[in-house]
């Protein structure tokens, strides 16, 4: 299903996985096709160096949140609990960015976005926003 107008919401998401590790965006591919899933998630990887990798093209429907991967799109921050200040400048570029080509898209972390019992991304995405005048 291909998205495009229809963007109301970016999530922020963790990939949940020890701090230490260095994973790419290759590596949630692997991850996500050992769920059954038809490939990476998220639209963007931001690397623990702050290197922004792509996965699904933004115009596929992502498969990162359940119930709004027709009008979102996903982000995922490599770790689980400490972000380095490289991956929130990352974010920061990449949030303005996407709210210049959707200006009405809500910017989200997944625990946010949902009625969840998980924590992801562990921050509070809103505050951040706020803080960085994102919105």
């Amino acid at each position: 299903m291909l998205l495009g107008h229809n963007i109301k919401k970016i999530i922020v998401h963790c990939s949940d996985t020890p701090d230490n590790e260095n994973l790419t965006a290759s590596d949630i591919h692997l991850m996500h096709l050992g769920f059954g899933w038809d490939g990476i998630g998220y639209h963007k990887v931001i690397l623990r160096s702050g290197k922004i990798e792509s996965g699904r093209p933004l115009f596929w429907k992502g498969a990162h949140t359940y119930g709004l991967n027709d009008e979102s799109l996903g982000i995922c921050l490599i770790g689980k609990t400490y972000f380095d200040l490289k991956q929130f400048k990352s974010l920061k570029k990449l949030l303005k960015n996407w709210k210049q080509k959707f200006p009405d898209a809500t910017i989200l972390g997944h625990r946010d976005a949902i009625d969840t019992k998980k924590t992801c991304p562990n921050f509070d995405v809103k505050d951040w926003c706020v803080k960085e005048k994102i919105f």
